[in-house]
């Protein structure tokens, strides 16, 4: 592990942990977190001076385009969901992420903004990702062009994605990467890293899932996608750190798709953080795991008659 990486872990053991034990802990505290994320997006997060954003509008929410360099292909497409719990964050806190992405797939990012509690419902978080889904085929993007990804709670978004369009029959993207994805909000408790994770309080975690499923069924496959049946999804990265107290969900949707006989590229990274690929800036491994992408990503093009909307033999 690089000094980097060791460092930071220290850092959110001493300040982040415990500002998330209080911070998910009454309702109030959501509402004046979601305020201050309103308030971070007036804020410019400087970025490379080889990237340029630009903004989007959807019919309920809208979005930030990423573009690293001049030589991306227009045709094609990364729709980004960034992560925050489903009440923090924005496509502005995300740019570390979204900028690599564009780099190593060579096409533009879409950062989704979608709409977000504690004043939206999940409902409406997957009503969003969908319909900027079905906006981009509509503008001429083949399926096949377009990659869904997202960290965290944007991971299960975009597991929930996947299996919706599945369902409704339209066609699946060429492939998703997931980054520590948030895939099981029933109330199970998570006893493995409870005390090893550095950022997020396993109580914590389970207090915030029972909110967002207050009047649902936890098992419902679009509230925990680790619940659901994955046949037919396309190729699926999962990236992951050994000591987060989501890891076991990472291994269990890797297990289920893999068994559903979807192609899955699954990393496991010792001691690393929750969303570590976000330390880019910082954390040599961070810098790494995009290395991994782009391989990922070359093996899903070159597999290119087998996948797209099937899940590949």
């Amino acid at each position: 592990m690089s000094w980097q990486a060791r460092a930071l872990i220290g850092l959110m053991w001493g300040t982040l942990k415990p500002a998330s034990s209080l911070l998910m802990r009454h309702p109030l505290a959501l509402f004046g977190a979601a305020r201050l994320g309103d308030l971070a997006r007036l804020v410019q997060v400087p970025h490379p001076a080889h990237v340029s954003l630009g903004q989007e509008a959807f019919t309920a929410c809208g979005g930030e385009w990423v573009r690293c360099g001049e030589g991306v292909d227009e045709r094609k497409v990364v729709l980004y969901l960034h992560g925050g719990g489903y009440f923090f964050c924005s496509p502005c806190t995300h740019r570390s992420i979204t900028w690599r992405l564009s780099a190593i797939a060579g096409r533009p990012v879409l950062a989704l903004d979608y709409r977000q509690g504690p004043v939206h419902k999940l409902a409406d978080s997957l009503t969003d990702a969908l319909d900027a889904y079905e906006c981009l085929l509509g503008r001429g993007h083949a399926p096949e062009d377009v990659i869904v990804a997202g960290d965290s709670a944007g991971g299960h978004l975009t597991l929930a994605t996947l299996l919706a369009l599945r369902d409704r029959g339209i066609p699946l993207p060429g492939a998703a990467i997931c980054l520590s994805p948030w895939a099981d909000l029933t109330d199970s408790p998570r006893r493995e890293n409870r005390w090893q994770d550095p950022l997020l309080p396993e109580s914590r975690v389970r207090w915030l899932a029972r909110r967002w499923t207050s009047g649902l069924d936890p098992r419902d496959p679009l509230v925990s996608p680790v619940h659901g049946d994955f046949t037919g999804l396309p190729p699926l990265m999962i990236v992951t750190g050994s000591t987060e107290v989501l890891r076991d969900e990472a291994r269990r949707v890797a297990a289920r798709a893999r068994e559903a006989g979807v192609p899955v590229w699954y990393e496991e990274w010792r001691r690393m953080p929750h969303v570590f690929p976000i330390l880019a800036d910082v954390v040599p491994e961070a810098r790494l795991a995009f290395r991994h992408m782009s391989q990922f990503l070359t093996a899903v093009a070159e597999r290119a008659d087998s996948v797209g909307g099937t899940a590949a033999a």
